[in-house]
């Protein structure tokens, strides 16, 4: 391939990954908000959940794989430290 070509594939791929990372940051407000958390809260429980992330997993590598049961302990920590986030 050509420097031309590769650099065109690059950008293709960029817009795919920027294009996923946007639906996962909706899939994770819709886990959210099924979780509990108010409409009107879900940008700052997002936020509340990417610093969890850290905090849960601080002791853990950083290319471990993170499956549906982490995603669940990351947003039960966060219910627990945030609860009026959350619908009683």
């Amino acid at each position: 391939m050509e420097a031309k070509e590769l650099q065109k594939e690059l950008e293709k791929a960029e817009i795919e990954i920027e294009e996923m990372a946007m639906q996962l940051a909706d899939m994770l407000g819709a886990a959210l908000y099924f979780a509990g958390v108010k409409k009107e809260d879900l940008p700052k429980a997002i936020d509340l959940y990417l610093k969890g992330l850290d905090e849960v997993f601080e002791d853990e590598d950083e290319d471990s794989e993170m499956g549906f049961e982490e995603v669940i302990e990351v947003i039960e920590y966060i219910k627990n430290k945030n609860p009026k986030l959350f619908h009683k």
